[in-house]
């Protein structure tokens, strides 16, 4: 199976578009924190500072696009500054109502900065070694993507669809920004080595077939000796290359994927907690609703009546 596919499905990768900017200096905005979500941003033309909690900062040029994995607050902005008015606060003062294009200032609008700003959204307790792996921030420059001609396209793309306006353009860039996603993912293995450690364990011909059966059958009554006589490894040598690639253990790997496969069964009518247990590979549902509330902090039963 696609382990990847199957670990965005479950959980639940979902593309949202904030919308398009004209903004003409001066101007900033803070983006405060957003739990759950992967926000981006993509310059279309002018320049964009974007100021970090921590005092780090970046500028942003045509053609480049920043991705703040974690949702992190941050400041956009003509020029650097430490200050800005919230998002919401602008929204407000604009009299914006999510549709269309977000003017700010009433300068030259062939000087303005105009951007594509959305985010990634992840069902609530999504957790994986991948979106652990990532950057606080992963930017791709118009010029490093010359190597990248997927996601040139789909950036490509996702601009002529935003600026064109036909009927049916805000979803097409959804859906093309789920794809971004994926793509600015392989895009940031050559440049981060936890990630590309991860990523490289779906490859490896022992560790990724571990792997694929995990995903395949997480309900099976897995062992670490179990995996490794599976996979033609010694269990010590099987136990430490997981590890190593992974980031952790194979039968931490193990539980905390049953937990997000019962998040993602939790979140849909016609599965009871009994059931949604035995095919999480728990022996009964106390043990179920033990590990559950001691991972994320609130009873299945109650996850459940918060997400419906």
């Amino acid at each position: 199976m696609d382990v990847l596919d199957d670990i965005l499905d479950t959980l639940d990768l979902r593309g949202t578009l904030y919308f398009r900017t004209d903004f003409s200096a001066p101007w900033s905005v803070t983006v405060p924190k957003y739990q759950q979500a992967a926000r981006f941003h993509l310059v279309i033309q002018g320049q964009c500072h974007v100021g970090f909690e921590d005092g780090e900062s970046t500028i942003l040029n045509p053609g480049d696009l920043i991705l703040i994995p974690r949702g992190n607050l941050h400041i956009l902005s003509d020029s650097p500054c430490q200050k800005a008015p919230d998002l919401e606060t602008v929204l407000n003062a604009l009299n914006y109502d999510g549709k269309g294009v977000l003017v700010a200032g009433d300068g030259d609008p062939d000087a303005a900065t105009q951007m594509i700003c959305g985010h990634f959204t992840f069902r609530q307790g999504a957790d994986h070694p991948i979106l652990r792996a990532l950057p606080d921030y992963l930017i791709t420059r118009a010029g490093d993507r010359a190597l990248e001609p997927e996601l040139d396209d789909i950036l490509r793309l996702t601009t002529r669809r935003m600026f064109g306006g036909a009927p049916g353009s805000s979803a097409a860039v959804t859906r093309l920004s789920e794809i971004m996603f994926i793509e600015l993912i392989r895009f940031g293995l050559a440049r981060n080595e936890k990630l590309s450690s991860v990523m490289a364990a779906f490859s490896d011909k022992h560790i990724g077939n571990a792997l694929s059966l995990i995903h395949e059958r997480p309900e099976e009554a897995w062992t670490v000796q179990r995996l490794a006589l599976e996979v033609g490894m010694s269990r010590s040598r099987f136990a430490d290359r997981f590890g190593e690639l992974v980031g952790t253990g194979p039968m931490s790997y193990l539980t905390d994927w049953r937990l997000q496969k019962a998040l993602s069964a939790l979140s849909e009518a016609g599965h009871s907690v009994q059931q949604i247990a035995l095919e999480s590979g728990y022996q009964s549902s106390a043990a179920f609703t033990r590990a559950f509330t001691t991972k994320f902090g609130i009873p299945p039963t109650e996850y459940r009546r918060n997400t419906q």
